[in-house]
């Protein structure tokens, strides 16, 4: 298949982009025809492409109830993150946040519930060692630690707006840049963090996987410490040119977390 992605345009400036106002945003994005492999079947791995789909029932009934996600998702997630990394300790440093494609009357409607619609890294460098440094338990060593964006659809399938990833081994680190994440909650003041938006290159492998269910979980790698294994996954979700116009609008809940292994 191919789609569309958008990509960031190479500026003279840092760009910006924001959580809720994205006319704020000053990132210049490009789009661009791109091959995206099902990867349905495929054997994927965390530490050489970046990014698994795993199978995982959720005790959860309705993912709005924050109530149920914290009692509940929270250590699913976790103990997902541990099965499939086998760190000695995971920390979920995030909310449960739900997103939805324009088409559902949700969208916008609650914090940062837009689809991520340019191609990025959640965090640099420097901010997933900060991140990880304020979740080191104290008085341990820490030889490796390494972030994680864990992924699940919560409406049926198939989806009119999914997720893309682009293979860890497929770019380089030039095509990443440094970019402003702006979290802009009305009423609250402005916080930021440094985030990476990804610029164009023809070799990107781009895949994404089909008809996803609420018993399953895309889980792909933001960052991690060790060089020599996947550092991160640039994701970005796009319109799926097969599905047929009356399917319903995608729903999601995204978790992060971070892995750590000791000394």
């Amino acid at each position: 298949m191919r789609a569309a992605i958008a990509y960031s345009a190479r500026s003279s400036f840092r760009p910006r982009y924001h959580a809720n106002d994205h006319s704020r945003d000053t990132v210049v994005v490009e789009l661009h025809d791109m091959a995206l492999t099902d990867a349905r079947g495929l054997e994927t791995h965390l530490d050489r492409e970046g990014f698994i789909v795993a199978a995982q029932h959720s005790a959860v009934t309705d993912f709005a109830d924050k109530a149920a996600v914290e009692a509940l998702y929270i250590d699913e997630t976790r103990a997902l993150l541990q099965q499939h990394t086998g760190a000695d300790l995971v920390v979920i440093n995030s909310p449960g946040v739900l997103r939805f494609s324009e088409k559902s009357s949700l969208a916008g409607t609650l914090d940062n519930s837009l689809p991520a619609r340019f191609a990025h890294v959640d965090i640099s460098d420097s901010t997933a060692a900060a991140f990880a440094a304020q979740a080191t338990p104290p008085g341990r060593e820490i030889a490796r630690f390494a972030h994680y964006n864990v992924w699940r659809v919560i409406s049926s399938p198939p989806q009119d707006v999914p997720l893309a990833v682009c293979a860890a081994d497929s770019f380089s680190a030039e095509d990443l840049i440094a970019a402003d994440a702006v979290f802009d909650v009305p009423g609250k003041p402005d916080w930021s963090f440094e985030g990476l938006v990804f610029a164009h290159d023809p070799a990107h492998r781009w895949h994404w996987f089909s008809d996803m269910t609420r018993n399953e979980a895309l889980i792909f790698k933001t960052h991690d410490s060790d060089a020599a294994r996947a550092h991160n996954v640039p994701h970005v979700a796009f319109d799926n040119p097969t599905t047929p116009p009356d399917c319903a609008p995608r729903s999601s809940i995204e978790m992060r977390g971070i892995a750590f292994w000791f000394a």
